[in-house]
């Protein structure tokens, strides 16, 4: 066992070394892990968070170690005014004091801090009062307050594989609670709504707190959620800034179903091509979104559109593409295509299959057999 945690230390100290080389006018960014409950749990979640965040690409992130639990903690000073951002992947021993009141006095003066979570500051113990609950899907909803973090989002989504955090006092009035979760009800019981993403203003500084993301080291899945990928990237934006200039990703979850993002990244376009090709009935429709919203930002741009065309006829033309792929990209090219795709469209209705598809495209875009 001792072997795996030099493995995965060596692992982490390879990505942050990686990490570190980037910067320009991204927000600086310090992690903070070292200590939890489980060694191979933390590590994996520090790891995951700054690949969340870096894949961002807004965000310059360090990771460092507090020492090993029970040891000297005297010596642990991190110089948080070299940074915008401070993230707290942390359970373990308390922080020395005056590191403790360095980090208020970073916050008041106008610094952001994410709190993973971390039901209690560095400098305190877990209250009493805290339990979590056994992992479950559950619906996550956004509360009716206007937050920069969670405008646009929907206002419930699936979250999968997670614990819900039971009993986290809130007697900060400062605080706004921006998302709760429930346990799924069975037959007879009761399930009251806990909150899962908090914020609050401090000083001329931000606090984002976000109780979701426990890692399992199977599929993690909490983890991959694009739900907790995107209220964490927009919440350490808000912290760091006061503001969030990400857009709403076309992936993210709604009510029907969660979303998983397999790297903490959305599908770049030549993964979502591929999907796309091998699509079936009963796979994931992630690739159509995809397009979708490719359309609809490229609105406008006659260049960008044709772009996406080719690459759409490029699906009707191959051998390997789906029958279901096809009827989707027709679907698409029926109503913004042009007449590059007309022959491809038109080669199809040979496969009795594809006829009626072909048919309904051809006359969407006006051509008269």
């Amino acid at each position: 066992m001792r072997s795996k945690y030099i493995f995965i230390g060596i692992a982490v100290l390879l990505t942050v070394m990686i990490s570190g080389c980037t910067g320009g006018d991204k927000i600086k960014t310090l992690i903070i892990t070292g200590q939890g409950s489980d060694q191979l749990i933390w590590m994996t979640r520090s790891t995951a968070v700054m690949n969340i965040l870096d894949n961002a690409g807004i965000f310059s992130t360090k990771l460092i170690n507090t020492p090993p639990e029970g040891e000297d903690m005297s010596g642990f000073k991190p110089s948080f005014k070299k940074y915008d951002l401070v993230v707290i992947d942390y359970d373990g021993d308390p922080w020395p004091e005056k590191t403790v009141a360095a980090l208020e006095e970073f916050v008041k003066a106008g610094g952001g801090v994410v709190r993973i979570q971390s039901v209690s500051s560095p400098g305190s113990p877990e209250p009493p009062s805290v339990t979590r609950t056994e992992k479950n899907d559950f619906e996550v909803r956004m509360q009716p307050v206007e937050h920069p973090v969670i405008s646009g989002l929907p206002a419930r989504w699936m979250h999968p594989g997670d614990v819900i955090i039971k009993g986290v006092p809130l007697s900060d009035e400062s605080l706004v609670v921006l998302a709760t979760a429930a346990t799924p009800r069975r037959r007879g019981e009761s399930s009251n709504p806990e909150p899962v993403i908090l914020a609050k203003e401090e000083g001329k500084g931000r606090v984002f707190w976000t109780l979701l993301g426990t890692p399992d080291l199977e599929e993690n899945k909490s983890l991959k959620c694009a739900g907790f990928i995107v209220t964490l990237q927009r919440g350490a934006e808000w912290a760091a800034t006061g503001k969030v200039t990400q857009e709403v990703p076309f992936d993210f979850p709604t009510a029907a179903d969660a979303v998983l993002r397999s790297d903490y990244a959305q599908l770049t376009p030549d993964e979502a091509y591929v999907l796309l090709s091998a699509y079936d009935v009963g796979k994931s429709t992630l690739p159509y979104l995809w397009l979708q919203s490719e359309i609809r930002k490229a609105a406008g741009n006659a260049e960008t559109l044709m772009k996406l065309e080719k690459k759409m006829v490029g699906i009707l033309e191959s051998s390997e593409a789906t029958l279901e792929s096809k009827k989707l990209v027709m679907k698409e090219l029926s109503w913004m295509g042009t007449d590059y795709c007309v022959p491809a469209i038109t080669k199809l209705g040979s496969d009795e299959r594809l006829k009626d598809d072909v048919d309904f495209a051809l006359e969407r875009l006006g051509v008269v057999k």
